[in-house]
């Protein structure tokens, strides 16, 4: 069996500051990598290794015994089980939520890739930026469109979604931490339970039940700097309890609360949007 393991602290590059910047439709991290098992997440992942002379290592559904492809850039599509390991403690990860985009607005290297990505021209391009944000003052975007400018080139084309599907998204989106039922988006679509979740598939790629379930996980990542218990925190985020709340948790970022919330205690945190708003210790 393949061991993946972190390399020492001397191997971290020091100047990096621990950063995260996030709203509806995007994050940004640059922190540590830990070591995950299994994660599935339920957005587009794109990793970078801070140092070119640092590859990491992607697997791609490693339950199926896929060989790791070591690389300085990688892309995980939407809903794919994979293992990331890093040459070095820290990483810069970026998240964009498949429903926000069309795909074809992607970078051609990263649209019709899955694991290892060779591109030159968009890995210098996403250093940059990282280069930016670390040392010229960076870290705080006024809208989604500027993170995408910023690190992608140009605002990345949204996906056209039926309009019944875009309220329940945007419901979720605004609120996840609240058991949002098919039920009631159904009814408030005029659509039988079954239309709707068939339409919703259709047009987000993913079911309500997962998309409602990453939703709710993701919005753990703006409460990290948050001082309160676990048990406190998995209650306000909408877990039964705290079991449920580290299992699904690791379930998607391969890692427990407890390894997240402490890998974030230096880390810088900025965020934004509506779900942002009531949570405590974001950077202004």
């Amino acid at each position: 069996m393949e061991q993946f393991k972190t390399p020492p602290a001397a191997a971290v590059a020091r100047r990096w500051q621990s950063m995260m910047w996030l709203d509806a439709d995007r994050v940004f991290y640059v922190g540590l990598l830990g070591e995950p098992s299994v994660r599935n997440l339920g957005a587009w992942s794109i990793y970078l290794s801070l140092s070119a002379s640092r590859p990491h290592c992607i697997s791609l559904e490693p339950g199926r015994g896929a060989a790791g492809q070591e690389t300085t850039l990688s892309v995980v599509p939407p809903g794919v089980p994979h293992r990331i390991v890093s040459g070095e403690r820290m990483i810069l990860s970026i998240l964009i939520e498949a429903e926000t985009i069309e795909r074809d607005s992607l970078a051609p290297c990263f649209r019709g890739a899955s694991g290892a990505v060779r591109s030159e021209e968009d890995e210098s391009r996403l250093r940059a930026a990282l280069e930016r944000v670390q040392f010229g003052g960076g870290g705080v975007y006024g809208s989604t469109a500027d993170f995408d400018r910023e690190f992608f080139g140009a605002a990345l084309a949204p996906r056209a979604i039926d309009r019944r599907i875009r309220a329940a998204l945007d419901g979720i989106k605004r609120d996840p931490n609240r058991h949002t039922s098919a039920e009631e988006c159904a009814l408030a679509a005029h659509l039988s339970v079954s239309r709707f979740l068939h339409l919703f598939k259709d047009e987000v790629g993913s079911s309500f039940r997962n998309f409602r379930s990453w939703q709710r996980a993701r919005s753990v990542l703006y409460r990290v700097k948050q001082n309160d218990s676990l048990a406190n925190v998995a209650l306000d985020v909408g877990y039964t309890d705290s079991t449920h709340f580290s299992h699904s948790v690791r379930q998607v970022f391969g890692l427990t609360p407890k390894s997240i919330f402490a890998g974030c205690r230096r880390l810088v945190l900025y965020g934004s949007g509506d779900a942002a708003r009531p949570r405590c210790g974001l950077a202004a």
